[in-house]
């Protein structure tokens, strides 16, 4: 008999990414086939997904990319992705269809919509992204990772949290070494549109710090491709040890390891702050739609385990004076971190995964 199958349709930023590869790993787990679907830009996000996931890549768009001309195809191409999936949905038969946002969930979803196949999304933000705004009204469930979410009036949500990956799962809890006159680590994350102004900010930011606790720093720090050179050259003026890389494939052991994350508010990100438990100064990016890593950050501020800097006073002297306030008492970063680790949900993938096995009995919508 052959397995039932899940088409998780994702792609864009690892934010989508990461929640669906969780999803893709619990399931695989059950005996579940998974197929993801995706376009060539998603695609770049892939290399963790287990080898049992077969990878579909197909095409989409959107208008919020290129000329003029490029954003008149934006319909043709969709529409085009959209057969597609359709044709394969046909071929594959999926019992359900999970959708995590971004234009290249589009095709599967719209096919899915077409077809009458269960489906769901899941929003990883505190509010709707706009694809799954448009297909909020058309699914059979939606489940939210940041609580609360906005949502469509008369739409009604379960409150899953955010999956992380197993990477972070097997990290869940670690033991936190409060700072100390001893070596101490330090994670800078961003996400690849929200990483430039942690590369401005945070070098400058350290370099201030008093010499006692500068030279006991070792800092890992994510920069975007052309800004790795300048961030690593800051560091090095600095007198400070320092490893600065385009991506970590190892950010849940970095995590694990330090005494304090500076990061942007992604749900990915504050997902995995969480679940391993770590302080953390949060930025917000503030060009992200409706605001929406200023939701993210939100619990963790609220549950007292992250300190907020609104992107627009995230000057190096602030962050200077928080990073000093924080590894200047040690008790206070124990708490933060307890704090977090009790805001944290590592279950979030079994609740997804219960809703969409439960999707995947009834019958979908007309």
């Amino acid at each position: 008999m052959t397995a039932p199958l899940m088409v998780l349709a994702a792609g864009g930023t690892g934010g989508h990414m990461f929640p669906a590869q969780a999803l893709a790993e619990a399931m695989l787990a059950r005996g579940w086939r998974v197929t993801l679907s995706t376009d060539a830009r998603g695609a770049r996000y892939t290399g963790g997904f287990p080898d049992e996931v077969e990878i579909e890549i197909l095409p989409s768009a959107t208008f919020a990319r290129g000329g003029v001309l490029a954003k008149a195809l934006v319909p043709f191409t969709v529409a085009r992705g959209i057969a597609s999936a359709a044709a394969r949905l046909r071929q594959m038969s999926p019992a359900v269809v999970v959708g995590f946002g971004g234009y290249p969930s589009i095709p599967a979803l719209g096919a899915a919509v077409l077809l009458g196949v269960p489906r769901m999304i899941h929003e990883q933000n505190g509010v709707l992204g706009r694809v799954n705004q448009l297909f909020a009204r058309r699914v059979n469930a939606i489940a939210c990772g940041t609580w609360p979410t906005v949502l469509p009036k008369g739409l009604e949500a379960y409150f899953t949290g955010n999956p992380v990956r197993a990477a972070v799962l097997d990290r869940e809890g670690a033991p936190y070494i409060p700072p100390g006159d001893y070596p101490m680590s330090l994670l800078v994350i961003g996400g690849s549109q929200g990483a430039r102004i942690l590369s401005d900010m945070v070098p400058v930011a350290l370099a201030a710090l008093p010499e006692e606790l500068r030279l006991r720093l070792r800092v890992s720090h994510q920069a975007r491709e052309e800004d790795v050179e300048r961030v690593t050259a800051a560091y090095r003026e600095a007198g400070m040890e320092a490893e600065v890389r385009t991506f970590f494939t190892d950010v849940p052991a970095r995590m694990a390891d330090a005494q304090l994350v500076i990061s942007r508010a992604g749900a990915s990100s504050v997902a995995d702050i969480s679940v391993i438990g770590r302080p953390s100064i949060l930025i917000p990016f503030a060009a992200a739609a409706s605001d929406h890593q200023t939701a993210n950050a939100r619990g963790l501020v609220d549950a007292e385990a992250a300190v907020m800097i609104p992107e627009s006073s995230a000057k190096p002297e602030v962050i200077t004076a928080t990073i000093t306030q924080i590894f200047s008492q040690p008790g206070a970063a124990v708490k933060m971190a307890h704090n977090a680790l009790a805001h944290g949900r590592p279950d979030a993938t079994e609740r997804l995964v219960d809703i969409a096995l439960e999707i995947a009995k009834k019958d979908s919508l007309p």
